[in-house]
């Protein structure tokens, strides 16, 4: 299937509706993250099996921390259990993953587990699972620019070498391809802080399902829908 389509090699997913999964079906907000995660662990193997190289997911954002602190220490202990319980899985399947963000606020455990699996599943050529994690576009851009401006402060660098190529080498995503189909769920219609440098060039993709309910249907649903279009970069065909 995937040597007869176009597929995207980079995917980025903005995982929204577990709240509104949850209080649809009468449950507490903490169960529809659960359910969000275990709609992580399908999408992972599926985008995988269909062929993307590249799986980066929204996962925690910094405006994040303004949710209630229960809420918050969920997800932190949500995080650290999911990483641990599928470090294995997905060391055996090649998924390799990695973590862009501020790491600095989340607790002595929180970053250790991140660098366990980090480090566990190293290597891995099948794909390349990210983990936006107290991530922000607008940060990662300012903290960018100011590295920058140290080095040319420092002489390390001329003002007139700075370009494109160097900013986006500066950034979390370094190393990383720039997405090519950017996912949004629960029929939300806004970047909300995510990869704007990045998704300059992206294929846009939103649908109402909520995370939760997000399968393999719904993905390949997004990945024909990305076939379909025609990517010009602001040439003419």
């Amino acid at each position: 299937m995937a040597e007869m389509r176009n597929i995207p090699q980079h995917i980025a997913v903005i995982m929204d509706g577990n709240g509104r999964w949850a209080k649809l079906r009468g449950k507490k907000r903490n169960e529809g993250h659960i359910a969000g995660m275990e709609a992580l662990q399908r999408t992972v193997y599926n985008a995988a099996s269909a062929g993307v190289k590249y799986l980066t997911v929204y996962a925690f954002s910094t405006e994040n921390w303004g949710r209630p602190q229960e809420e918050v220490d969920a997800l932190m202990e949500l995080v650290c259990k999911g990483v641990e319980m599928h470090a294995p899985e997905l060391k055996k399947q090649g998924v390799s993953v990695r973590t862009i963000g501020d790491k600095s606020r989340f607790s002595e455990k929180v970053r250790g587990a991140l660098d366990r699996i980090e480090a566990f599943t190293a290597g891995g050529e099948l794909m390349t699972l990210v983990l936006a994690l107290n991530y922000s576009s607008r940060s990662e851009i300012v903290a960018t620019m100011q590295e920058l401006a140290r080095k040319a402060a420092a002489g390390e660098i001329k003002a007139e070498e700075i370009d494109e190529k160097m900013i986006s080498s500066s950034l979390y995503t370094a190393g990383i391809p720039d997405p090519d189909l950017i996912i949004r769920t629960s029929g939300e219609y806004r970047l909300s802080n995510f990869l704007m440098w990045q998704a300059s060039y992206a294929e846009f993709y939103f649908t109402d399902v909520l995370w939760p309910d997000f399968n393999d249907e719904e993905l390949q649903k997004a990945i024909d829908a990305f076939s379909a279009r025609d990517r010009r970069y602001g040439l003419v065909k």
